[in-house]
């Protein structure tokens, strides 16, 4: 059997990535009962190009929830920021935003699957990778010494979860977040 030339395997590539970001969008803006269809509607891509890239929908969402948990850790290794309390705080923001919308793709996953399976055990992954900020900015005194990651996890996870729109739930996490930082001075 031949391999595939690498054109072939770029646009499966291009194509694997649209679908991604097509099923994102639409879980975003339809919640955990977004069809297939609407997935390749999104991507525009084929039905049968959907499914050659992800055969079940369980596999999709799957797919969607290890992305993002990936770029959310990644992220942790090129924030910016002038300060290390800056560089924590732009990683809570985006840690924010993966909790606040991950939620119809993990209510997706549950339908079929329960939280023992390791694709949930993604915790150990996001402490592990946002450590090394926390640990710089306690070790600059700008958050307080009584406080260790999992607190602030907590803290910024139950901030996505109120119910409201994004523009409510963003002066709560904004007011949180300056209060860690007070905290320490």
């Amino acid at each position: 059997m031949q391999d595939q030339s690498p054109s072939k395997r770029a646009d499966a590539a291009r194509n694997r990535q649209r679908i991604i970001e097509g099923a994102r969008a639409a879980f975003a803006d339809t919640g955990a009962e977004t069809s297939m269809a609407e997935v390749a509607r999104r991507s525009g891509v084929g039905q049968a190009t959907l499914y050659r890239n992800f055969a079940t929908r369980h596999a999709l969402l799957e797919a969607l929830l290890v992305d993002e948990v990936d770029e959310v850790c990644a992220a942790a290794a090129t924030v910016e920021g002038d300060s290390s309390g800056e560089r924590l705080t732009t990683w809570l923001r985006r840690f924010f935003q993966y909790v606040a919308t991950k939620r119809p793709v993990v209510l997706g996953l549950l339908e079929h699957t329960d939280t023992t399976d390791p694709v949930f055990q993604t915790r150990s992954r996001m402490l592990a990778a946002g450590q090394p900020l926390f640990a710089a900015a306690q070790d600059a005194h700008q958050i307080a010494d009584d406080l260790d990651l999992d607190q602030v996890l907590d803290l910024v996870m139950a901030i996505a979860k109120i119910p409201g729109t994004p523009e409510y739930r963003q002066p709560i996490l904004d007011a949180a977040l300056a209060g860690l930082h007070r905290r320490g001075n």
